[in-house]
């Protein structure tokens, strides 16, 4: 019993590693459930019952010829890469069969489908009218529309050339469009200038404009100054003159004290310094100066005080020549 149970487990290994394979990356494992076909995620796949397919990209180049109006020949060199479409992988088994070149096969027939359309595209139009970008514009327009039919992701399309194949044709496009990216490039360079001018009178109006603020903000602060200056120097005449109505109404007060109490008069500067020079000095002569200011007191004290002197000197005479 044993040994039938070792020789059935041999056979199943033996049928395992003959039979399944390990799924690589890079690979898609196809398998027909039901009618449809589905896509396996398993790790192992029985070799026999499904399909393995590249998920790697396959590229492309076409020189495709074809004619515009007027029967002129014209060469387009096309690069295309594609790959497999997971969402549409029975379209991809309906086109490229049930093997392992499925995408080869696809990716022909794309090809086949883009000679067709730049062909009829190509006769539509004068070949001063075609252009690269034009042929690419419009096969983009039309491989979207089919290429979900083959079962292929477009990865890349390129339109690496396009140009007459007569020679002389070709010289005369080549120069046509080297004098169409001159005038392109004289534009662009005019419209720079232009730019930068405009910048530039841009910048020195707003200089201009900085300046004639700055300007009118210092005559503000200079006519703030002199305002201040003027009120300061209206502050001092006002101050000066009440200092001098004071200095006037208390020399009238003085006046008018001296006026009624001519005994005051002892107690005035001169009269002091009339005192002291006659005490001190014999034979002495004293000067009493009187400035211009004294005389501002009034004619009246001036009378006044003139009198007292002349008493204190007939005194201070009568005083000498006594002691003698």
């Amino acid at each position: 019993m044993w040994i039938t149970i070792g020789i059935l487990v041999l056979i199943v290994v033996l049928i395992f590693v003959f039979e399944y394979r390990l799924r690589k990356p890079d690979q898609l494992v196809l398998f027909e459930s039901d009618g449809k076909i589905k896509l396996k995620k398993a790790r192992f796949y029985p070799r026999h019952f499904s399909l393995t397919l590249p998920k790697t990209t396959y590229s492309t180049q076409m020189n495709i010829e074809a004619s515009a109006k007027g029967n002129i020949d014209i060469k387009v060199k096309i690069a295309v890469t594609v790959a497999a479409a997971l969402a549409n992988i029975p379209e991809l088994i309906r086109v490229g069969g049930w093997n392992q070149n499925a995408v080869a096969k696809a990716e022909k027939e794309l090809e086949i489908l883009i000679h067709g359309i730049v062909k009829e595209y190509a006769e539509k139009f004068e070949i001063e009218e075609l252009t690269s970008s034009k042929i690419y514009e419009y096969l983009l327009q039309k491989i979207n529309i089919n290429i979900k039919n083959l079962g292929l992701d477009i990865i890349s399309l390129t339109i690496q050339s396009f140009e007459a194949i007569d020679s002389k044709i070709a010289d005369a496009m080549r120069q046509q469009e080297s004098a169409r990216i001159m005038e392109q490039t004289e534009k662009l360079n005019q419209q720079a200038r232009i730019q930068a001018t405009k910048a530039k009178l841009k910048a020195d109006e707003e200089i201009l404009l900085l300046e004639n603020n700055l300007e009118l903000k210092r005559y503000d602060l200079k006519k703030t100054e002199l305002e201040k200056e003027s009120e300061l120097a209206n502050k001092r005449i006002e101050d000066e003159l009440n200092r001098k109505r004071m200095q006037l109404e208390l020399d009238k007060e003085e006046l008018n004290m001296l006026k009624n109490n001519p005994e005051l008069l002892m107690l005035t500067p001169q009269a002091a310094r009339l005192a002291e020079a006659s005490q001190s000095l014999k034979n002495a002569k004293t000067i009493v100066s009187l400035s211009p200011n004294d005389f501002s007191s009034g004619t009246e004290l001036i009378g006044m005080f003139q009198q007292f002197l002349q008493s204190a000197v007939s005194t201070s005479k009568g005083k000498i020549e006594k002691d003698r």
